[in-house]
């Protein structure tokens, strides 16, 4: 009997028990849909982080500090980081966030947190159109460096406007599409607080598809907050390391000097953390959640395929007598073999395929509940899940295939 025939028989087997094999394929196609699911969903979230890494670029370390006396840590730290060398550091630049109503003719940040209702779409997603509040920041004139932006209009901050606290702004690709449309905005003036600041320069677009874009922010000098944000303590920081080697060395000696700066955790607090480590934390974190996530869902499939086994026991019982007949007129017992795991691989493969049809379904829509993206399954995740279900029945399918094949012709022919 060639494979061809073997499988028009497993085929009819399966089509003349429709009840049985439904049932039968259940444990994979909860198995399939659950694995699938929760892997494609880690595997979603893991690469939108790494998505946002990239557009802050690699090398950045993170610096925070604070201190107990009330005395502000901004300008050791800061003149600290400056002094390490342009063969560790390319730029350093304060990070602060705060509070403002931003203004341009009709358009308000105000206005625009009621749009924060109205973002999201029917079928749970983000609309990404929908005009946010912009975040508003302290920088320098190394901001870009540091946090990977590139001027698409006009100019950067500049050291003068530092020194000479003056009263300008850049704004993100977001922001400047929120307030101006498609008009230029650079030389344009807007209100903050009622104070007014010129647009010196736009930011080119890092982030469009994100609701919570990384574009919608509006970039001031930091010596503004004597305006902006009266008696505001500037903690945070970011610095650019010269390379990933360069990264480990610069965060080892600014880590360093938060010890004595804070005296051991004493009189403050502080750390700096480079996104490389964040990353690779972060990646360790999802295959681990992957494995455990997965390891649960897979015992579903480990039923399912005790379950094809048993099934196939019942079969073999049930057609004995054919088992028999074929055994009489000289069929081989790894023909027999062969239509049995036929059989058990066609059930699991159905059950995989129906199971990886729920599973994208699954997959979609906990992109959309829990991190509001669209998610879909790899194509390697696919084929690994419908290669999976059907090893899933060769293997269960061994024993009662090698059971069929012993049996004897007569004693199987005298079976009713």
């Amino acid at each position: 009997m060639n494979i061809q025939q073997a499988i028009k028989m497993a085929f009819r087997s399966i089509m003349g028990n429709k009840g049985r094999s439904i049932l039968t394929m259940l444990g994979i196609i909860i198995g399939i849909a659950s694995v699938m699911t929760i892997v494609s969903t880690v595997n979603g979230m893991n690469q939108q982080s790494l998505k946002q890494f990239e557009a802050m670029g690699s090398n950045r370390i993170d610096v925070q500090a604070s201190l107990y006396n009330g005395q502000n840590a901004f300008e050791a730290l800061y003149d600290y980081c400056n002094s390490l060398g342009s063969d560790l550091v390319l730029g350093v630049t304060p990070d602060a966030y705060f509070s403002a109503n931003v203004v341009y003719g009709s358009k308000s940040s105000k206005a625009m947190k009621k749009n924060q209702e109205n973002m999201w779409n029917s079928d749970g997603g983000a609309n990404t159109q929908v005009a946010l509040p912009p975040e508003l920041r302290f920088g320098s004139d190394q901001y870009s460096v540091c946090n990977n932006f590139q001027i698409a209009a006009g100019r950067d901050l500049s050291k003068i406007d530092i020194r000479n606290y003056n009263q300008v702004c850049v704004l993100g690709a977001r922001a400047a599409q929120n307030f101006f449309n498609y008009a230029d905005p650079v030389g344009q003036v807007m209100q903050v607080n009622g104070i007014p600041f010129t647009v010196i320069g736009v930011y080119g677009e890092k982030d469009p598809d994100s609701a919570w874009s990384m574009d919608n922010i509006i970039v001031f000098p930091y010596t503004a907050s004597r305006i902006l944000s009266p008696g505001m303590e500037m903690s945070q920081f970011v610095v650019k390391a010269a390379s990933n080697k360069a990264a480990v060395e610069a965060t080892s000696r600014i880590s360093g000097f938060l010890t004595g700066l804070t005296n051991n955790g004493q009189s403050g607090w502080g750390y700096a953390q480079s996104n490389n480590q964040w990353q690779q934390s972060q990646n360790e974190y999802t295959t681990m959640l992957s494995m455990v996530l997965g390891g649960i869902a897979a015992i579903s499939l480990l039923v399912g395929g005790i379950g094809i086994m048993n099934i196939m026991l019942v079969t073999v019982t049930e057609r004995t007598r054919e088992i028999g007949i074929r055994r009489a007129i000289g069929a081989e017992r790894s023909s027999i073999v062969t239509q049995f795991l036929i059989e058990a691989a066609m059930i699991c493969g159905m059950g995989g395929i129906i199971g990886i049809a729920i599973g994208t379904v699954g997959t979609r829509i906990a992109g959309k509940l829990l991190i509001k993206i669209d998610i879909w399954p790899s194509i390697g995740i696919t084929l690994g899940a419908f290669l999976l279900s059907v090893a899933l029945g060769i293997l269960f399918g061994i024993y009662p295939a090698a059971k069929a094949s012993k049996l004897q012709p007569v004693e199987a022919l005298r079976a009713e």
